[in-house]
Formats: structure tokens, sequence, C-alpha cells
């Protein structure tokens, strides 16, 4: 190997469950009977209320505590999997593609993609003080309790930014983190590294997709096509690194739509780029967005299989708020 290559890619959901027991699960259901902006599939936001006036109450079995005790075991021992591919693969250097929640980024300034390819990724800490006491373990588990500070690939990721660039996709570059206290890195990236890092310090450059906040957000297919240009970026850097890339996120939340989540799941397996770029946009608002950092990383690994991967359709309440927890591997 001459150059950098793709050796291994992963997905893993990163919600506040994957952190908890399944009994603090239901402290979470708490929030999901009082919001009132819960995402339909086409694009709409009801009341829990108004959710239950459409669809009833179907999950009454699922949303009990002792099915989400057996599902919380399963997010864990497949948290434990992809640890243990990120372990085995010992890769140079990690991309994470993750979006931003208002967390480097605000409404003042906030690119469709960037990177970022300082030296010293910092997290911001979420002031939890004044929250449910669930939401410790959370921030810990994200990295947020603290300004935690994890390595970059500055040289690496510069090489990214003008492969990009020369591919024709226009992305933003940042390069460092000011004032942590005010922005930093978010979620989507602290818990990559606190939860499969294992205590190594692979550097990581991170990629940041708006998938969150309109106008700006990409739609499925221009993810995907910034997937594949990122792969050959990634492939043009003339040293023999060996890569790893994480999807971090998804999949549906904050209603748990079971048959989106798995047909994405299907068209990831059969690299199906044409199903990919057809999902509504509508169907990715909230939280249901980040699977665009799955179809990002898909077109990336088009070279790759997906060895495996594990779906939990979390009901949080007899109405079917949740999510779709997923986990998953591609390799050679």
């Amino acid at each position: 190997m001459s150059v950098a290559e793709i050796v291994l890619a992963l997905g893993a959901s990163h919600g506040p469950l994957v952190h908890l027991a399944a009994e603090q699960w239901l402290e979470r259901a708490k929030d999901d009977r009082r919001s009132e902006s819960l995402n339909t599939i086409d694009g709409r936001t009801v009341s829990y209320p108004e959710l239950v006036a459409e669809r009833g109450e179907p999950y009454v079995v699922e949303s009990g505590i002792d099915h989400l005790r057996v599902q919380a075991a399963q997010v864990q021992a497949a948290m434990e999997r992809v640890a243990d591919e990120l372990e085995a693969c010992e890769p140079d250097v990690v991309v994470v593609v993750g979006d931003d929640q208002g967390e480097l980024f605000g409404s003042e300034n906030m690119p469709a993609v960037a990177l970022f390819h300082g030296d010293r990724v910092v997290t911001h800490r979420w002031n939890i003080e004044n929250m449910p006491e669930f939401w410790t373990p959370v921030a810990k588990g994200s990295g947020l309790d603290d300004h935690h500070v994890y390595d970059g690939a500055p040289e690496f990721a510069k090489a990214l930014i003008d492969g990009l660039i020369r591919r024709e996709i226009d992305v933003a570059a940042a390069a460092s983190v000011p004032d942590p206290a005010k922005r930093g890195f978010g979620h989507a990236f602290g818990f990559v590294v606190e939860r499969f890092y294992r205590g190594r310090r692979y550097p990581m450059a991170p990629v940041l997709l708006n998938t969150y906040f309109q106008p700006n957000v990409p739609t499925p297919g221009r993810c995907y096509a910034i997937g594949r240009a990122l792969r050959a970026a990634i492939e043009s850097y003339p040293k023999p690194l060996r890569v790893a890339l994480v999807a971090s996120g998804g999949l549906s939340h904050f209603l748990c739509e079971e048959a989106l989540d798995r047909s994405v799941l299907d068209a990831l397996q059969r690299k199906d780029a044409q199903a990919l770029a057809a999902i509504p946009r509508e169907a990715l608002y909230a939280g249901s967005s980040e699977i665009l950092n799955w179809i990002a990383v898909a077109g990336a690994v088009e070279h790759l299989d997906m060895a495996w991967s594990e779906y939990m359709p979390v009901y949080r309440t007899p109405a079917g708020t949740g999510v779709g927890m997923a986990f998953a591997a591609w390799k050679p």
C-alpha cells in the first residue's frame, strides 16, 4: 500500500439511549409525551396527543420495560462489536462523518459540509446542572461533560479538503476551536472517541454535515456524491495510511419509522445509490436527518461490503415515539 486506503467503515447510532439503562429510556418517554413537535415521515410536526389520534397505540408490548431491557442489552452488545472492529483494524486515522447540532457552528454560520483540519478536536461542554439526572451519563459518554481534547489529523485533513475541492465539492474548512465554552465539537464526534477508541489515540479527521438546519441541508443524492469524492480524496493521499470511516448517528427518531430504517439498511447492503438518493427529504427532518451521515459513508465505501448490521426498533411509548438503533461494519 503506497497511498491511503479505506480499510473499514462503521455506522453507529449515538442518541442518549446508548448511554442509559432501559429504566432510564422511560425518562425520555416522558419528554416524548410532552413534545409538541414530533416529526412525521411526511415532514409534518405533531404533538403526542395528535400522534395517538392518527396512529393509535400499537406498541404497548414493545414500549414495556421487559422488552426495553432486552433491547438495551442488544444495544450494548452491538456497540462492543463496533469497538472490537475498530480495535482489530488498528487504523492510522479515523474519518468521522457526523452532524453538527449548533455546537461548533451556529445559525450565523452553518456550512452545508465542513472539514476540520486543526490539530486539537475540542468538545463543547454541556450545561447539565439543571437537567434531569440521566443526562449526566449521556454527557460523559459523549465527551461533553468537560472540554475534552482529541488528536486531529491536520496534514491529512488539509489534503482531503484540497481533494474534495478538486472534485468540485465546495467544502468549508475549520482550523481551530478558539473558545470551547462558546463553540466546540458535539456528541457526534465525542461519542465515537469515548465509546469506541478504548483509550487509544487514533487521530480524527471530522467531516461535519449540516443535516439538521434548513435551508442548506444537502440532499441524500448529494451526500452520496460527497462520499464518493471523499473516497477519491483519501485514495489520492500519497502516504500509506489505513483509514477507518465512521457514520455517527441515526437512524429514524424521534418517531421510530421501522419501515424507513429497514429500507435504508437494505439499500446500504445492496449498494443501491439510486434508492438512497430517492429517499424523500421530508422523511429526513430532525433526528432522522442523521441517516444522511450513513449515506455519505456509503458513497465512500462502494468498494467494501457490509459485513454485518444490527437493528433495534426502539419504541419508547405505545404510540411509537423512539429511535431506530443501528450498528454496522463494512469490510473488504
